[in-house]
C-alpha cells in the first residue's frame, strides 16, 4: 500500500487542539514526499469552512479545491490520539481518537476519503484503530481499505 507505509502512522499522540492534530497529521504527509508544505494551510482552511469529523471519533483532515497542484503523489496519514482532540465547540464537542490525514491526485481523495469512511462507520474498526499499539496492527486493520 503506497499511500499508508508504517512510517505514515504515529501512535500515542497527544494534541491541545483540533489544529494541532491537523497540523501534525499534515506535516506527515509533507515529510513522506505526498505534499508540498503549504498543503497544510489548505488543511486548515477545509476545516474552518466545513468539519473533517466523521462520526465515530473520527477526522479525515484533507485540502481545499486550491491545494490540488499542491500535490505530489496520493498518501495518507493515520495519527492515533487515545485521549482524544476535539472538532467540535466547547457547547457541542465531536471527540475524535484517529485523524487521516489524506492527499489525493486529482480526485483520488475522494475514493480514499469514501472507503475510510466506510471502513469506520463500523465503531469495532475503529476500535481496532484506536487499541492498536503497533504500526504494523494498523496496516493490517486498515489493509482491506485500499
Amino acid at each position: 500500500m503506497d499511500i499508508l507505509k508504517k512510517e505514515n502512522i504515529r501512535l500515542n499522540q497527544s494534541f491541545a487542539n483540533k489544529e494541532e492534530a491537523i497540523r501534525y497529521a499534515g506535516r506527515i504527509l509533507v515529510d513522506e514526499g505526498y505534499v508540498e508544505e503549504t498543503y497544510i494551510e489548505e488543511m486548515i482552511q477545509r476545516e474552518e469552512n466545513l468539519t473533517t469529523y466523521m462520526g465515530n471519533f473520527i477526522a479525515i483532515p484533507h485540502g481545499t479545491d486550491n491545494s490540488k497542484n499542491m500535490i505530489k503523489k496520493s498518501g495518507l496519514s493515520v495519527v492515533q490520539i487515545p485521549s482524544g482532540v476535539n472538532f467540535g465547540t466547547e457547547e457541542d464537542e465531536k471527540m475524535v481518537s484517529v485523524v487521516f490525514g489524506i492527499a489525493g491526485v486529482g480526485n483520488e481523495h475522494l475514493d480514499i476519503l469514501s472507503k475510510i469512511a466506510v471502513y469506520c462507520s463500523d465503531i469495532e474498526n475503529v476500535v481496532k484503530l484506536a487499541d492498536a499499539t503497533t504500526a504494523e496492527e494498523v496496516l493490517s486493520a486498515l489493509e482491506g481499505v485500499e
